[in-house]
């Protein structure tokens, strides 16, 4: 099946993951056509809580579920330029297993700035949606960070994250948009 810019993937993905289409297109298949340019945002996976590691690593559950929702996006051909990451252990893990499964070409990098109470505002400007860069971070920043793109308001939720989901924004001519959600299933 060949997917058209504004015709909506169907909701019978494998392995029962959840994909939302937010008014805007599609995840894009990239052959034959010019490769779509975005900034992806991504909350780690669940971790385990600190009283059983102070480290806080991903659980069992975080970890099958990024690599499902990284598996789902490799199929539909999302391609990303490099990946970035906070210091946090369960940021590494998550952004590892989506890097196995993506496998960007400038590779998987910590990047300090974004952690969970980090300024957004250095990180926005230097942004650019051409990168095809992934973040991969905490609560609150990467709601914040997107709320502030697409806003320009820090405290305006624009989207909902979910551990271990992608949030895709875009940019044209009248600034960012959320183009598209790849979530875990729903508990």
């Amino acid at each position: 099946m060949s997917v058209d810019s504004h015709i909506p993937l169907p909701y019978d993905f494998k392995q029962e993951m959840l994909f939302q289409e937010i008014r805007c297109p599609a995840i894009r298949r990239t052959a034959g056509k010019e490769p779509h340019m975005a900034v992806y945002l991504v909350q780690h996976g669940k971790n385990l809580p600190g009283d059983q590691d102070p480290e806080k690593p991903l659980s069992p559950e975080g970890r099958s579920e990024v690599e499902k929702v990284a598996g789902l996006a490799r199929e539909n051909n999302v391609r990303v330029s490099r990946i970035e990451h906070s210091p946090k252990k369960r940021a590494e893990q998550t952004a590892g297993i989506i890097g196995r499964k993506l496998q960007p070409g400038d590779g998987v990098h910590e990047r300090d700035g974004i952690k969970a109470m980090d300024d957004i505002v250095p990180v926005a400007d230097e942004l650019d949606p051409e990168s095809d860069i992934m973040l991969v971070g905490h609560l609150p920043f990467m709601e914040k960070l997107a709320s502030y793109l697409i806003t320009g308001e820090q405290n305006q939720r624009v989207v909902k994250f979910h551990n271990g989901g992608i949030v895709c924004l875009g940019r044209d001519k009248q600034g960012w948009y959320l183009e598209w959600t790849l979530l875990p299933p729903p508990e």
